[in-house]
């Protein structure tokens, strides 16, 4: 499967106005994107962000980045000692 079939969903996902800040957002991107439907997406946001504020988005993308990279190092360890764990059963039986 290529990168371009692959959808993010939660891009598309409509955004409520629910607090102030999601509110100054949505109404912010709308008066720039000026959608045709009049909703501000997930994804419109992400594209305003990223051409008036990408330190943020950076900063976000990098600690998402770091934490997963860091999850993949934790779940290599513990494969490592359920293999290790499972050949030392395996031996102890084989005796």
């Amino acid at each position: 499967m290529s990168d371009e079939e692959i959808e993010n969903l939660d891009l598309k996902q409509k955004v409520e106005a629910e607090n102030k800040l999601k509110e100054f957002v949505v109404d912010y991107v709308g008066d720039k994107v000026q959608p045709e439907s009049g909703e501000v997406t997930v994804e419109m946001i992400v594209g305003v962000f990223a051409s008036d504020f990408p330190e943020f988005l950076l900063a976000v993308a990098e600690e998402n980045w770091i934490r997963g990279y860091k999850q993949a190092f934790h779940d290599m360890e513990a494969h490592d000692k359920q293999i290790a764990e499972e050949a030392d059963t395996q031996k102890n039986e084989d005796e």
